[in-house]
């Protein structure tokens, strides 16, 4: 069983680690969370939760990473009150927003992609010189603009030969 302090800290080790992705040290702790305690206590009972088997650390001057163990404890402290935690809302929200922004993209590209599909379909191709105007337009980039003009002069030649 872990005491209230180490709780303390552990969460807030948590919570460091899932927003930076790396090893998270006594320091930071120290510095970003009102602990009221000093850096060698920190320190002690990080030491404490890595025997415990809540965190590791990956080598001696690193900082340290939770485990599993230390996210299923966080997980059933966290969600025992029945409410989200405002920064797993927050989080939610942004991923929300994202999604939301790339459906509008979606839906723009696919709008865009249909009236050009519209244009070239009622643009009558007299000669190649036409095709070649038409992906200056459209904007690839050139090692897709040679791969088309090449597919177009195959197309050209089967049309004609047809």
């Amino acid at each position: 069983m872990i005491t209230e302090r180490q709780e303390k800290i552990l969460n807030s080790l948590i919570k460091e680690y899932i927003g930076l992705a790396e090893p998270i040290s006594s320091n930071l702790l120290q510095k970003k969370y009102d602990l009221d305690i000093s850096g060698a206590t920190i320190r002690n009972e990080l030491q404490e939760l890595t025997e415990q088997g809540y965190i590791t650390q990956p080598h001696t001057s690193a900082g340290r990473v939770p485990t599993n163990k230390a996210y299923r404890y966080f997980i059933d402290i966290i969600f025992a009150e029945n409410e989200t935690p405002s920064f797993i809302s927050k989080e939610v929200e942004i991923a929300k927003q994202k999604i939301e922004k790339e459906l509008r993209l979606a839906q723009e590209l696919t709008k865009s992609l249909t009236e050009i599909s519209t244009t070239l379909s009622y643009t009558r191709l007299q000669n190649k010189d036409n095709i070649f105007e038409i992906l200056k337009i459209i904007g690839p980039s050139r090692t897709t603009y040679e791969k088309n003009i090449s597919l177009i002069e195959e197309l050209l030649k089967k049309l004609e030969n047809f």
